[in-house]
């Protein structure tokens, strides 16, 4: 290497840096792809948690819906709780997977708080959470009505969210177009 050359080599690799380090700042911190985008619900038997029937993967897809991911020890969870039921008020079909949780404590917070989830899905030991690739609660994922998954959105779903990402989304999955 020639001499000249050598001085700028602090320089060329400040701007690799440089550039590592803008591309890196914009980046959405929030964004938490999931490797299941464009693939099927994955398939489970578990059963619903107000009756403890069985509940497997058929029973549950045929219609675009959301798949929300809660617990009664998820603050967040019930920061969440009344937009979904207004959510399920104006007709969007909800499906609950409550997340390592008791039984019990998640019928009694239904209770009090209304009930926006047409039927719960009891993931007590989180088998279908590592199959969806959970990492807490509350997740939300849309779903089409072939059962694939479409989006998946970590964190509270409140008129913002809603509003600005996923009734798009929503939109555009109940007229059966790809979503971006």
């Amino acid at each position: 290497m020639a001499p000249r050359l050598k001085l700028f080599l602090p320089l060329i690799l400040f701007a690799v840096l440089a550039a590592f380090l803008y591309r890196g700042l914009s980046l959405d911190p929030m964004a938490m792809p999931s490797a299941l985008i464009d693939r099927p619900l994955p398939s489970f038997t578990l059963t619903e948690l107000s009756d403890e029937r069985p509940l497997v993967r058929a029973d549950v897809v045929g219609e675009a819906a959301l798949f929300n991911v809660w617990a009664t020890w998820c603050i967040s969870c019930r920061v969440e709780h009344p937009y979904l039921q207004q959510l399920a008020d104006s007709g969007i079909p909800i499906y609950g997977i409550n997340y390592k949780d008791d039984s019990a404590a998640a019928r009694r917070w239904l209770a009090e708080l209304g009930d926006p989830y047409r039927a719960n899905i009891v993931d007590r030991e989180g088998s279908l959470g590592v199959d969806l690739g959970v990492y807490g609660a509350p997740e939300t994922y849309l779903v089409d009505a072939e059962g694939v998954i479409r989006y998946r959105h970590v964190g509270v779903i409140d008129e913002r969210v809603w509003q600005g990402t996923l009734e798009p989304l929503w939109r555009q999955i109940t007229r059966g177009e790809e979503v971006p």
